[in-house]
């Protein structure tokens, strides 16, 4: 099942590079199944990279970067803050309108998504009230994680 689910988001990153004008190189396609095997993490370049050197060697840094930064641009990649000093990338959910949010441990640096949008009623109430019609919105909770709650 999940090999299906990536085989499928993979095909459909390969059709919007296509429909872009670029291929899906060996060096891209090792880079999307370095990001597609890892998305439960919000990865910055540089583990991105260290992910893909191990099975590409000869893989440079700034084919790495310039691959996400492609990927980005094309909104196949969302790039987001965690305030933690770099940026950091998650694969882009086109059926979702809006970001989800972000769950930021404090102690040890985690970060989970919870998928639910809390504020969908607060847009409502902001459009009815005041006609601003929101779009999107970033949310970010910090607190303490199960795991550290436990220590």
């Amino acid at each position: 099942m999940i090999f299906r689910m990536k085989k499928d988001q993979l095909e459909e990153i390969k059709d919007q590079l296509k429909q872009k004008g670029y291929k899906l190189t060996t060096q891209r396609r090792i880079i999307l199944d370095s990001i597609l095997d890892n998305q439960d993490k919000h990865l910055s370049i540089e583990e991105i990279y260290k992910i893909v050197k191990e099975k590409m060697p000869e893989i440079g840094l700034a084919t790495v970067y310039r691959t996400i930064m492609l990927l980005n641009d094309l909104k196949v990649l969302n790039k987001i803050d965690l305030d933690d000093g770099c940026s950091r990338f998650e694969l882009s959910n086109s059926e979702d309108s809006h970001n989800h949010h972000h769950l930021i441990c404090i102690k040890c640096g985690k970060v989970e998504e919870a998928e639910d949008d809390f504020l969908e009623s607060l847009e409502d109430q902001i459009e009815k009230e005041k006609g601003f019609k929101v779009v999107n919105h970033i949310v970010k909770f910090y607190g303490i994680c199960k795991d550290c709650k436990k220590e």
